[in-house]
């Protein structure tokens, strides 16, 4: 049954995506930005409802109220990266425009780059080390101040189930230079819809925002030092059953075999 559901998904995402992206294209050359943002984020919320439905995989959110309020008040999200599900996830339950910061290749993708690409997003090219860097920070300043918040994933890259990446500190740098808060937000997305894989499974998928880190006077590793110890410790208390126990864990790093009992 999960690989049946699991095609099916896939198929109604393919379905549905082509005529949304092309629609969007053409509507892009009579609305502004934010209108194209908010018909954009209609298929994501399509994408997750539709989840919900035929994979059934929910979303439990909690710290909503951790989230600023005001039209433009400013913020950096910063997620844990598991699966697709977060990426498709965040846009539909946001109060606010969300610009994502990613590698440029992926507006070659056939329909859902060709939407992206008519979307006031960060899209830059890595190879150009600190100029691309210096385009997030310009470009990031621009879409905050209209109340657009940026969203990033610190590890870079899904991270297995129970594990932690490398924590990058380009968001926190980015916060700081533009003098707004950081937002922590883990993710269980593993549970349901694993790294790299087809097939997924019902469950539940669980949200939890933190409350907003002031990056005033801070430095770019402190900050995300901070930040990844608050994911970490919150995945944890999320998905305790993902995490080896700290004794067995040096126990295997030992070679040693584990105690019974």
């Amino acid at each position: 049954m999960p690989l049946i559901r699991s095609i099916l998904h896939m198929l109604w995402m393919i379905l549905t995506v082509m005529p949304w992206a092309l629609f969007v294209v053409v509507a892009s050359l009579f609305v502004n930005s934010t209108t194209m943002y908010w018909m954009c984020a209609r298929w994501l919320k399509l994408a997750v409802d539709s989840g919900t439905f035929i994979l059934g995989i929910k979303n439990r959110v909690t710290g909503m109220e951790n989230l600023p309020t005001g039209e433009l008040s400013a913020a950096v999200l910063l997620v844990k990266h598991q699966s697709t599900w977060e990426t498709l996830t965040m846009p539909a339950i946001m109060p606010h425009p969300l610009a994502y910061v990613f590698k440029k290749e992926l507006l070659y993708i056939p329909f859902f780059g060709w939407a992206m690409a008519r979307m006031d997003m960060i899209h830059i090219d890595r190879s150009q080390g600190t100029r691309a860097f210096a385009k997030v920070v310009e470009q990031g300043k621009r879409l905050m101040s209209q109340g657009t918040w940026v969203i990033m994933f610190p590890e870079g890259t899904r991270i297995d189930r129970g594990q932690a990446g490398v924590y990058k500190s380009g968001g926190a740098r980015l916060a700081i230079k533009a003098g707004v808060p950081v937002i922590p937000i883990a993710v269980t997305s593993a549970k349901c819809w694993p790294r790299k894989a087809f097939i997924k499974k019902p469950g539940i998928v669980d949200i939890s925002i933190g409350k907003p880190i002031d990056s005033t006077g801070r430095k770019p590793d402190e900050l995300m030092l901070e930040v990844q110890a608050w994911i970490e410790a919150e995945m944890h208390r999320l998905d305790p059953g993902a995490y080896v126990p700290a004794d067995a864990a040096q126990l295997l790093a030992a070679g040693a075999p584990s105690r019974q009992g």
